[in-house]
């Protein structure tokens, strides 16, 4: 490494001993820069230079070499010997072998950092001597010296000294930056600023520029430090051809100095330049915020710049923020005095504003300046005295402050007009503020109809030439309202309903003024064919050409006729309406009840034939039923065939959701003009067409219309079919409708056999009300073996479903209070065994309870009589059982049978047997 420095300060050639250098060049001077210095300061360098050779100078292990002989300098008298201690003499040895070693004297100059400052000095000097390109000795020797002076006094002549080691280091070291910075710092901290700032200008000059950004931000801290504007600014200036990027520092410097133009100027420079890349993250618009902040709030010193033409191209260029950069323009005129520039500025504002929080930004703004305005004024009066002229411009301002505050429902309004000019009803919201002022109604509304556009209007736009209309004849200006719908007929609407609401409201604006025959007229022009027809959803085409298909015109001119016009009138319009294909079913029925009126039956049938024909299911369905209706009505029993066959057409192809009704009604014909067999068989039908939730209702109907018409007995294959086809809950009431049936005829047998089905979809956990009304019957009617034999069929069926393990569970849950769940809620957290084991025990629990049910063997099964008179009875150890069955002994032949004879009740034929 010695070795290598040493070729390098070889190469590096000494500038003292270069051709045609001066002495105060080698001193490390720049020429030119020493008459700008101050005289004394000069003279006191060189005798620090000249004391500090002296002070450090002594004779090394050999002659000190020419180049390093201080200009001017004498032979001088002979210096005496050094003595050296004995820890020094090894590295004197060591240095005498090779005095090129940089190791070497660095270690000699550490073993001896203890020892006296001259003596160290004198170390560091002789190493210099034999290395004088040495960056280590000469980067240790400096730190040494300013740490050598650190704490004294800045006039200390230690500090010249030091001074004068580092010129001397900077005429070999001088590219080094390092060398540079801890000299400038240095010279900083000893309050030299001139020097410090030639030092700077002089490092600059000598490093390489791809070095020169490591002495900026020390440049810069220095001359921000010192209350220099001027110097600041051309050192700030000189930097930014270096990194213009980094113009923002220079910003905010000139702001903290207060030169406010010169800060203004670098931002419009920022704003303007589309390549410019803020360091802070700002935005262009940021930049252009602190640039109109700047204009506005400083106008009086800021000169060189447009404040108003540079704010109102923000306008232009940044829309979305017009409310902040109006504000910041009219409080720019507040601050030079210009009061009514700023208020034609707010008014501007005002108008021109396309957002509503533009609007209120801008209006809170006005509404601000003109308070501020009046209590300057107020104030003004109070110390100075209120005159009349002073009374007068008190009463405009606050006239034109309460003028302002009453404005604002109408500037918001127009703000929202600018945004959408086609808006119906912010219009109609414009005519509601001018209410009590005709002219600017008018006025308001002639300016409505003129800017919308029917193709892109927001709302219904015929709304706003009706409403102009109804204005004028409020107004009593009949003529002008009809020249009005007049002309908005001719407009060519998006849609036809808006051209038929216009032709609407001029027959009624007829009608409402007892012009019949005008109104009828102004409905048949509207309804007469166009010399070119289109397709009523043909957008291609105006809306004039497809409104004689608009159905809302056809039904007012339907019933004008029928009100003012002939029946044949009015029948020829139905006909229309049919023919164009554009008829409702509530058209339809009005116009068969019409011909019903007349006593046009037939031609009311064949209404209603083309009526239906026009529509399908489900709008047809009204149709039908009053059709149908109307015919049964008309002809009964006279034409049943005719009347069965609309039936069948009625029901090919009706949903099931809506065969319900027809069915009954078709039922109910047969019923009455046919015959009960064909009723049943319809009934029948019913209940195999109709969705599944209205098969109860239909199951319970048949079984009525059953039994009123054949008996009870002719109901029980409707029973069975019933309970096999419906769900559970429903084939479960049924049962248990079917099951009393039977015991009111008697049928016991059959009743049980009813419950012992109906018991396998009973589950006895949650269907209680069943097993309790069977074991009430057979309690009534059965014996010991009957109730035996019904709690064996309770056990087998709740252990059917003890078996599945998911329902049981669902059961479980619910008995114990809980909604939903599965099995793993019995018990959180446990393991599939044991969620079983909980299963086993609650069946068993159950298990438990239905042998609690079952009746004791060793006490006598007691029955309640049912004839059994209301008040006292014997004992229950001498009441029986009348309906008790006694069996024979084994071997014994059984008695003959005894037959009593009964009469059969009359409730068992029904309607069959006549009385």
């Amino acid at each position: 490494m010695a070795a290598a420095e040493a070729e390098m300060a070889a190469r590096e050639e000494p500038p003292g001993e270069r051709p045609g250098e001066t002495p105060g060049e080698a001193a490390g001077e720049t020429p030119g820069e020493r008459p700008g210095e101050a005289a004394g300061e000069a003279a006191g360098e060189a005798a620090g230079e000249a004391a500090g050779e002296a002070a450090g100078a002594g004779p090394g292990p050999e002659q000190q070499p020419a180049a390093m002989a201080e200009p001017g300098a004498g032979p001088g008298p002979a210096r005496p010997e050094l003595c050296f201690e004995e820890e020094e003499v090894q590295h004197e040895e060591e240095l005498l072998r090779n005095p090129f070693s940089v190791r070497g004297w660095l270690r000699y100059a550490q073993a001896r950092q203890r020892g006296p400052r001259p003596r160290l000095n004198q170390i560091y000097e002789r190493a210099l001597r034999e290395l004088p390109g040495s960056y280590k000795l000469w980067y240790q020797y400096l730190r040494q010296r300013r740490a050598q002076v650190k704490g004294r006094c800045p006039s200390d002549p230690a500090f010249e000294e030091a001074n004068a080691v580092h010129e001397r280091a900077l005429v070999f070291m001088h590219k080094m930056p390092r060398i540079w910075l801890d000299y400038c710092q240095f010279l900083a901290e000893q309050g030299r600023v001139t020097r410090t700032r030639r030092t700077f200008d002089r490092a600059l000059r000598a490093l390489p520029i791809t070095q020169h950004r490591r002495l900026w931000p020390p440049y810069l801290s220095f001359v921000r430090r010192h209350p220099l504007p001027e110097t600041a600014v051309r050192v700030f200036r000189r930097f930014l051809k270096l990194c213009p990027e980094e113009a923002e520092q220079y910003v905010a410097y000139l702001r903290s100095v207060g030169r406010l133009d010169e800060a203004a100027q670098v931002l419009a420079r920022l704003v303007n330049d589309e390549r410019f890349v803020s360091r802070q993250g700002k935005s262009n618009y940021q930049l252009w915020q602190e640039l109109c902040e700047l204009l506005s709030q400083h106008p009086d010193r800021v000169r060189s710049l447009d404040a108003g033409g540079i704010i109102r191209g923000g306008l232009t260029r940044f829309t979305d923020q017009r409310g902040r950069l109006w504000g910041a323009l009219a409080d720019c005129y507040v601050r030079c005095g210009h009061l009514e520039k700023a208020r034609d500025v707010y008014e501007e504002a005002v108008q021109t504003v396309m957002t509503v929080r533009d609007f209120t930004q801008v209006f809170d703004s006005y509404a601000r300046f003109e308070e501020s305005v009046i209590a300057a004024l107020l104030d003004t009066q109070a110390q100075l005295g209120r005159g009349q002229d002073e009374e007068v411009e008190l009463e405009l301002r606050l006239a034109r402050f309460e003028r302002l505050m009453g404005r604002r429902p109408l500037l918001l309004n127009s703000v929202l007009l600018r945004q959408n000019p086609h808006n119906v009803h912010e219009w109609h919201k414009r005519v509601a503020l001018h209410r009590g002022q005709p002219d600017k109604i008018i006025q308001t509304f002639t300016e409505a109809v003129r800017t919308v556009d029917p193709q892109r209007a927001t709302g219904r736009p015929h709304e706003l030439w009706v409403a102009f209309a109804r204005f004028y004849e409020d107004n009593g200006q009949l003529d002008d309202a009809r020249s009005l719908l007049s002309r908005a007929t001719r407009v060519r609407f998006r849609r036809v309903e808006d051209l038929a609401a216009i032709w609407c409201e001029f027959g009624e604006l007829e009608l409402r003024h007892h012009r019949h025959q005008e109104a009828l007229s102004v409905l048949r022009k509207a309804t007469a064919l166009p010399a070119r027809r289109a397709e009523f959803f043909d957008s291609s085409e105006p809306v004039q050409n497809r409104l004689y298909k608009s159905l809302r015109v056809w039904a007012m001119l339907a019933d004008l006729e029928e009100s003012l016009g002939t029946f044949q009138s009015t029948r020829a319009v139905y006909e229309r309406i049919l023919d164009l294909r554009i008829a409702t079913p509530q058209i339809v029925i009005n116009y068969a009840l019409l011909l019903e009126e007349h006593g046009r039956f037939e031609d009311s049938f064949k209404a209603y034939e083309r009526g239906i024909a026009l529509f399908r299911w489900p709008h047809v369905g009204d149709l039908w039923l009053t059709y149908l209706s109307k015919f049964v009505s008309r002809y009964g029993g006279r034409k049943l065939e005719r009347a069965r066959d609309l039936f069948e057409q009625a029901l090919d192809g009706c949903p099931p959701q809506h065969a319900k009704t027809i069915f009954l009604l078709y039922a109910r014909l047969e019923e009455r003009f046919g015959l009960a067999r064909r009723a049943m068989a319809v009934y029948e039908r019913g209940t195999r067409a109709v969705p599944p939730e209205q098969q109860r209702d239909m199951f319970h109907i048949y079984i009525r219309r059953a039994a009123e018409l054949f008996g009870v007995t002719h109901t029980r294959p409707i029973y069975q079919r019933a309970i096999e086809v419906l769900g559970d809950d429903a084939a479960r009431e049924l049962c248990l409708r079917f099951a009393d049936m039977e015991c009111k005829l008697g049928e016991v047998d059959r009743a049980r056999a009813i419950y012992t089905y109906c018991s396998q979809i009973c589950d006895p956990r949650i269907t209680g009300s069943f097993w309790q009304t069977w074991k009430e019957f057979e309690i009534r009617h059965g014996n010991e073996d009957t109730i035996r034999e019904m709690l064996r069929i309770k056990r087998s069926v709740q252990a059917t479903y003890n078996t599945q393990v998911n329902f049981m569970a669902s059961q479980m849950l619910k008995v114990s209070g809980s909604a939903t769940g599965t099995v793993s809620d019995l018990a959180p957290g446990q393991s599939g065994l044991d969620e079983m084991k909980l299963l086993e025990q609650r069946a068993e629990a159950l298990a438990a309870e239905a042998q609690r049910d079952t009746p004791r063997p060793a006490q006598q099964v007691l029955f309640v009589r049912a004839e059994a008179p209301v008040g006292a009875e014997p004992p229950l150890s001498l009441q029986g059982n009348p309906e008790e069955i006694e069996l024979d002994e084994e071997g014994e032949e059984p008695d003959e049978v005894q037959l009593e004879q009964r009469q059969v009740p009359s409730s068992v034929f029904g309607g069959l047997k006549d009385d």
